[in-house]
Parts: C-alpha cells; structure tokens; sequence
C-alpha cells in the first residue's frame, strides 16, 4: 500500500482502528470493580504492549520509510500515546487510577500489607507514558498529599514524644520513603519526597527540638547521647540552616558552661582539679564531635573558639595550666607509660594554643620548671625535654631558648661539682657536703637576693666553693640563693633515736639553733637568721605546727605563728621513718599581690617586644597610620600575646620622643620612620 501510494490511508486507517480499540478496553477497566481495576488497567496494559509490537512488525516499511518521509509518529510511540489519550486520561480513569494509588500509599504507610509488584507494574506504565505523564497524572498529587499527611503526623508526634524519640521516628519515615522509592516508584521522585519529610518533619520543627525541655539539644549533650545527637546531626544536615542551628546552640551551650566553670570560686580554690576538669570537658565535646558530628570541622572550630573565650576570661589561666604541668611533672606521671605520657602534654598544649596570653605562661612555667630542677623533683627528664620542644614547635625558638638554658646550667653544675670535689675533697673532711647548682642570671625567673645568715659550719665550704669557682672563671659573679636550697640535716632526739630530715635551707638555718639553745622566742630567731618575715613564718609553721614533722614545739600552741610566740626543742619527736621529709607550707598559688606582682613583671617585658614590632614594621613600610601600625603589631605579636592598643600607642609616643619615629607634618595621625 505505501509503495502504490496508500500510506496515509493505511495510517489514518491504523490510528482510527486503534483509537476504537482503545475505547473498548477504556470501558471494561472502567466497569472493573474495586480492587480488581489495578489488575484489570494492567492486564489490558500489558495485552496492549503485546499488540502494539505485533503491528510494528506488521507495519515495518510503513514505520521505516513514510513515516520518517511524512514526519508522523512512529507506530510504537502513537501506540503509547493513543493509550494515554484515550484509556488514561479518560476522565473516570484518571480520577480513579490517580485515588487508588494514593490510596495504596496512604495504606502501606499506616502499616498495611500493599500488592507491591502491581503498584511497581502500573507507575512504570505511567513512566512508559512519558515523563510528565508520571509527574501530572501521580508524582504531583503524591506529594502534595504526603506534605499533607507528614504535616498532621509531626504534628502528632512533637506533642507526645520526647526529642529523641520523634528523631528516631523521623528517621524511620524517611527510610520508608526511601525504601517506597525503590519499590515501585521512579528513582527521581527520591529527592523529592525525602524533601518533603524533611521539611515537614525536620525543618518546620526545628528550633522546637532543639530547643526541647527535658530532652532537647543540651540535654543530649550533657547526658552524652552519642546515638540521638547523631541522628539529628544527620536529619539536620539535609534542612537549610540546620547544622547552622546545632552548631550555634551548642556553642552557646559550651560557652555558658565553660563561664560558671572559671567563675566558679569553689573551682578555682584547686588548679590542678580545675585543669583537669577543662581537660574532661575537652575530652566529652572531642568525643561527640568524633561520634556523632562526624568530625564536622566547623563544628571542631566552634569548639576552639569556645574554649579560647571562656579560658581567657579568666586571666589566671596560664598560671593554673603551668601548675597543671607542674604537678603531673612531679608526681601525677609516675609509673605511666610512655605514650601516656605524651598523650597528657598534647592535651596541655591543646590549652595552650587556647591562651592568648602565652608570655604569662612562660613566666609561670620558667618558676615552676625551676623548682622541679632545682629540687630534683621531676619525674621525667624526657617528659620534660618533649614538653619543651612542643613549645618550640607551637611559639619559636626565642619562647624557650632560656628553658633550654636552664637544663644546660644543671648539666655544667654536675660538671662543676665534680671539679670542686676532685680538687677539694681532702680539704672537706667529715665537714658538711656542698652540692651547688650554678644558675645563669638571664635564663632562671629573677629572684629578689635575700638576706639570710647561714650557719657557721656552711659558711666555711661556702666560701672555698665560691674562691674554686671564681679562680677557674673570670669576669662572674656568684650570689647566693638560699631561699631556693636544701639541706639534709642528722638530728638526735629524746631516747638517742636518730633521723635524718630533709628540709629547705631557711629551715635548716633555724634548725641548727637548737644545737646551742633549747629555747628561741620568734624574734630572736628573726634576729639571728635575718630571714624575711613572710618566709621565716612558713618555715616556723612547718616545724612546730605540723603533724608528724614537728621538731620543733610552740608556745602557746596554734595554727599561726605570732610574734610573741616561744619555740622549743621537740625531744619527744618520733616517726617510724628513718628519713623524715618536712615540706614549707606554701600556697599552691600565687596570692592576689604576687599575682598583681607577676603581672606587672609582664607589662614591663612586652614594652620592648612591641617596641621592636613597630620599628620592624615602620623599618619596611617607612610610612604609615596609627590603625595600621596597631593591626600590623597585634598580628606580629599574637602568638604570645594580645597587645592592648593603648600601650602600643604609649610606645608610639616613646619612639617618637627617642626620636625612632615623626608624626607627618601635613597629617598628624602618619608616621614616617626616622633611619
């Protein structure tokens, strides 16, 4: 027929015979009752695919040759599109076809058992259509009805349960939705519907969820809910704004906590305790951030900036975290392994990199560092030396070059000791034993040299130390730091029992007394040993006033020593220890003066540092204005500290009237760099 030129009628043909097919088929779907119209409308579906192939191959040259020549539809798709005219959108199907499939999904979803292979069979008909035929006749609806039902149902939900519990039923919705997706609907509908839990669901309650009493955001956080507080990490990262609103609230949360701890004055009585307790409070965030928040780094960086707020607000800080150190260094990391070790100086340095004033840090850690050197009592050289050198890492050589000076001087002490002793052994005797450590004034925390009388016996091997010294270096000076020495003393008490008590040397200067008197009153002691007041009264306190150490017995017996007060031999002392070790009673921390003190030793040391920044700056840029220069110092300077803008402008004005610098004649707020 199309060879003798009859193709249009054989396709007009085509398509009236079909379109009355068609219609026949409309009406028997159409009659098909209840649940049988699904099975009905797919039978018919799948006989008309059968059909339509069979017509393609009848009609092949036709499909091949007139078709392409007359651009009319290809047999197939006229077939598909015949089907979707006259069967779909027939108005008493597509209505029908359209409630019963939403119908099937409103079932499934209140827990009912759905023939799941005929919905998969009739959306992929749908889908066959074309794609906006999927869109118009079903996916539209279906989501406007499933906005519809996850609106009423969270709704339900937000008034019954508890936050945790609603995530949990959140998330198992949104996993139904999912799931549906791969059952029988189109894989592109998946974006679409979870929008629409997580928008109904999620979204729209928010700020309720977190905010919940009892069950909210904070408690998770302070229960460590690691489960729920990650199921809400993953909701809200689908929502915009979500990770936004966790995030701010958790940092509130953080920053709030982390004021009461430093303003807490029962915290701040114990350093160490109160250290330790930021420590944990790392630990727990760290952890939740890892586990739940999937090592989010926004959040990490929330977490940082938190911690920097709080542990600055408190200007004690640095001296509490160098006690920290001090204490674990002493005694607290005996016994542990290396990598424990390690681990606990991380941690430091992690509070560390928090402090903005790092130079106040140095200054308590070169004090603490000294004793522990000086009195033998560190607990790792090795300890120490790594510590330094995460230091060095974190701030430069200049931040510990005189902490690395310090070790240097007790190496060269050894040295010298053994020296003196190889040249003046014979010479010493029985006399006392002299072990000296010889500091370089700039490297040790500066000292105020104070007066004490050593005994007679001391002074002897005291001053051949002092010619052997002096004769094998020329150009020093040596000046001696009694209030930094020890002493081991043999001392004899009532019935010839014999101890040997460790003590510091103020206390052995008041010890050796006692061999020629049996009683001193406080002033004559005062008088004898010119130790000053504050120290001798400590001292006197740990003799007489304490359990167990107390040589020394005081009248009238109280906690506190008074000027009036009269000491005497204890004879009657005992202890089941043959080395008996009596400690200074001495503030674990600085008092508020010493603090005050400590202070303005500081303010005075950064003077020349930001002098020095502003000429290394003026140096290369010659000229420039005072808001630069105080931008350009605070961003040299921050690694140590944070420079107050009045001071730099006070060393501005210094400068200039050691003439470093000028203001510019026609602007005032320029200077120019004088060479």
């Amino acid at each position: 027929m199309v060879l003798h030129k009859f193709g249009e009628k054989l396709y007009s043909g085509l398509v009236t015979t079909m379109t009355s097919h068609l219609k026949e088929i409309s009406n028997s779907i159409e009659a098909a009752q209840g649940g049988l119209f699904l099975d009905e409308l797919n039978r018919k579906w799948a006989e008309h695919n059968k059909a339509l192939q069979m017509i393609r191959d009848i009609l092949m040259y036709m499909d091949r040759t007139f078709i392409p020549n007359t651009h009319k539809t290809p047999v197939h798709e006229l077939g598909l599109n015949l089907w979707r005219d006259v069967v779909i959108h027939f108005h008493a199907i597509q209505s029908r076809l359209q409630a019963i499939l939403l119908e099937n999904v409103r079932r499934e979803r209140s827990g009912e058992v759905i023939d799941r292979g005929l919905m998969r069979s009739i959306t992929k008909m749908l889908m066959d259509l074309g794609p906006s035929v999927y869109q118009d006749d079903f996916e539209k609806h279906f989501l406007e009805v499933s906005a519809d039902f996850y609106r009423l149902e969270s709704q339900e939900f937000i008034e019954s349960c508890d936050c945790g519990e609603y995530l949990k039923k959140a998330e198992r919705r949104l996993n139904e939705e999912i799931e549906r997706v791969s059952h029988y609907l189109d894989t592109r509908s998946e974006v679409k519907i979870t929008n629409v839990v997580e928008t109904e669901m999620i979204e729209s309650h928010m700020h309720r969820l977190v905010q919940m009493e009892n069950s909210g955001l904070i408690n998770m956080i302070v229960d460590e809910k690691f489960e729920d507080l990650g199921r809400m990490y993953c909701l809200f990262r689908q929502v915009s704004n979500g990770l936004v609103l966790i995030r701010d609230v958790m940092t509130s949360f953080i920053r709030d906590t982390g004021k009461q701890l430093i303003t807490d004055p029962e915290r701040l009585k114990d350093p160490v305790d109160f250290v330790q307790h930021l420590l944990d409070l790392k630990d727990k965030y760290d952890k939740i951030i890892t586990s739940a928040f999937r090592n989010d780094k926004t959040f990490q960086n929330a977490l940082n900036s938190s911690f920097e707020y709080f542990i600055n607000l408190n200007s004690r800080s640095p001296e509490f975290i160098s006690l920290f150190v001090d204490d674990k260094l002493r005694k607290g990391l005996r016994g542990v392994t290396e990598e424990d070790v390690e681990l606990v100086l991380d941690k430091v340095m992690m509070l560390f990199r928090y402090l903005q004033e790092k130079d106040v840090f140095e200054k308590y850690y070169k004090q603490h560092l000294a004793k522990r050197l000086l009195s033998g009592k560190s607990v790792s050289d090795d300890a120490e030396r790594s510590l330094i050198v995460k230091l060095k890492t974190e701030c430069g050589y200049q931040f510990t070059s005189k902490l690395e000076g310090m070790f240097t001087d007790m190496k060269t002490s050894q040295d010298t000791m053994q020296g003196f002793h190889a040249s003046h052994g014979s010479d010493i005797g029985d006399g006392p034993m002299l072990s000296v450590q010889v500091l370089t004034t700039g490297s040790w925390p500066t000292q105020p040299i104070t007066t004490c009388n050593l005994p007679a016996e001391i002074l002897g091997i005291c001053e051949k130390f002092r010619n052997y010294y002096l004769g094998t270096h020329t150009g020093r000076r040596l000046s001696w730091q009694t209030n930094m020495g020890t002493a081991d003393l043999k001392a004899t008490f009532g019935k010839g029992q014999k101890h040997e008590l460790n003590v510091s040397t103020y206390q052995m200067c008041v010890l050796m007394l006692f061999n020629d008197a049996d009683r001193l009153s406080y002033k004559e002691i005062e008088q004898v040993t010119e130790i000053p007041t504050s120290d001798l009264k400590r001292c006197l306190q740990s003799l007489a006033c304490v359990k167990g150490k107390n040589v020394l017995r005081k009248e009238p017996m109280s906690k506190d020593i008074a000027d009036t007060d009269t000491f005497l031999f204890n004879d009657k002392y005992t202890s089941k220890f043959f080395k008996v070790k009596i400690g200074t009673v001495a503030a674990q921390r600085e008092s508020e003066p010493e603090n005050q003190e400590t202070r303005q030793r500081v303010e005075e040391d950064r003077k020349p540092q930001i002098e020095a920044a502003i000429v290394r700056i003026m140096k290369a840029r010659r000229v420039l204005d005072h808001n630069n220069i105080v931008a350009e110092v605070t961003k040299q300077l921050q690694s140590r500290f944070l420079p107050n803008p009045v001071v730099i402008k006070k060393r501005i004005e210094s400068l200039i009237e050691r003439e470093f610098l000028e203001r510019d004649k026609g602007d005032r707020k320029l200077y120019r760099y004088l060479a």
